[in-house]
């Protein structure tokens, strides 16, 4: 059975991974879009997935009003120092929301289609399931991003 400290070991070792990349990056690299159509840059990858935190498990399971653009999330860039602040403190509101969550319960509201959550019914359990499988795909995102760019500088 997975427990609270199980759920956030792994949303941990997702976090972890995006915030040592974008450090690991720079400011240059990790604001930077690798050559590939579509592609997003590091920074705004971390920085969507920080807006998925915010808004999936402060609004929708804990019930912190959020104001999100999540178009905007995607053109984010600037400092990597910023942006790590940030994600720890997202960090440290996920591990309180989550040792305080009664799973079952009823969201506090109910994300617009165009987020793309799962289409079944949602209750802050499974809210908690899809930021973490949000987390894990877009760290794997982020690792091949990294190669990319890597290679592009050289």
């Amino acid at each position: 059975m997975i427990t609270r400290e199980h759920y956030l070991y792994f949303t941990g070792r997702a976090l972890n991974g995006m915030i040592e990349i974008v450090t690991g990056l720079g400011d240059d690299l990790a604001n930077r879009r690798p050559a590939l159509e579509g592609a997003n840059s590091p920074y705004a990858v971390l920085h969507h997935c920080l807006g998925v935190v915010t808004y999936w498990v402060g609004w929708l399971v804990a019930g912190r009003p959020v104001d999100r653009d999540r178009g905007a999330e995607f053109e984010a860039h600037g400092p990597v120092d910023e942006l790590v602040g940030h994600a720890r403190e997202v960090e440290a509101l996920l591990h309180t929301d989550v040792s305080e969550v009664d799973l079952e319960a009823p969201l506090h509201g109910f994300p617009p289609p165009e987020f793309g959550g799962p289409d079944i019914r949602l209750d802050r359990g499974v809210v908690l399931l899809h930021v973490y499988e949000e987390l894990a795909q877009h760290h794997g995102q982020m690792e091949i991003m990294r190669d990319v760019l890597l290679a592009e500088s050289r």
